[in-house]
């Protein structure tokens, strides 16, 4: 599933292409791919006729388009395999285009959601003073916010008694961080994933927050991380972030800091990635 990196960097590529632009008609190919919007797909493609989109958003992993005269906006679940494509009018229809929004201007390009698995959509909320879609309220803000508040994510952390990488991965807590950047983090940090969060002080918080930041950072400069297909920006380009990644998917290749083989532990219905020296275990787990 996309994480902030890469649902960024659609947004940026909205924000080009989309933004600003009144929508002249929208089509509903599937209806999964708006089982969010409860009125069904009528009403969704009737709803967003004669709208402008406003500026793109996110938060963490959320992503939605606002509409400029009214306080509603689309929010796009990308689940894990759906697609934001800008593509030209005449361009041949995805094998697994599920829905189709044109403008009403001379650009000759549309916006496409395309989700071969058919786990995301698109879906209408209504939004409160601050923008945000009032089904995602309950989401933290993510590292790379201005308004992120360090301390209070050091307290709750301490409060949340658990382990660090659960921490990680709990969007009410710190949003945008998934498996993929939690492992980056961790390794960069010389953390075990199993480490509790009740030990933590505030200069080991502070160096974790400023590893999670610098691995978005520097994956948001690569485009985001493309393990396959699946993921690509609003061009249909995929990004290149798996080329440096330091520890997540790198099962029994050597350690880039001690040359110790990567081990992959099952957690949590997914996998763990780390290095048993550089991130030693918590002792009740040795």
């Amino acid at each position: 599933m996309p994480e902030l990196p890469e649902v960024e960097v659609v947004r940026r590529g909205l924000q080009r292409w989309v933004a600003h632009r009144t929508v002249a008609d929208v089509e509903v190919l599937h209806p999964r791919a708006v089982r969010r919007h409860l009125a069904g797909a009528d009403d969704f493609a009737h709803r967003l006729k004669g709208h402008r989109i406003g500026t793109p958003s996110r938060r963490g992993k959320y992503l939605w388009l606002p509409l400029d005269d009214t306080p509603q906006a689309i929010l796009a679940h990308l689940g894990m395999s759906g697609q934001l494509l800008v593509q030209p009018q005449e361009s041949a229809a995805e094998k697994h285009l599920r829905i189709r929004v044109r403008f009403a201007d001379e650009l000759h390009t549309e916006l496409r959601f395309v989700d071969q698995r058919t786990f995301g959509g698109l879906s209408l909320h209504e939004t409160g003073p601050d923008g945000l879609p009032d089904v995602i309220a309950h989401i933290a803000r993510d590292p790379l916010d201005p308004l992120f508040d360090d301390e209070g994510f050091h307290q709750a952390l301490r409060r949340k008694r658990t382990t660090i990488k659960r921490a990680l991965l709990d969007q009410s807590l710190i949003s945008g961080v998934g498996n993929i950047y939690a492992d980056e983090a961790l390794w960069r940090a010389r953390v075990h994933y199993e480490r509790p969060t009740a030990g933590f002080t505030r200069p080991r918080t502070a160096e974790l927050l400023t590893h999670i930041r610098d691995v978005m950072n520097a994956a948001l400069a690569a485009g985001g991380t493309s393990f396959d297909s699946l993921y690509v920006n609003v061009n249909g380009e995929s990004g290149y972030f798996d080329r440096t990644l330091e520890a997540y998917g790198r099962e029994g290749l050597p350690c880039r800091r001690c040359a110790t083989p990567i081990r992959r532990r099952p957690w949590m219905n997914r996998s763990s990635y780390y290095c048993p020296v550089c991130q030693r275990a918590p002792r009740a787990l040795s």
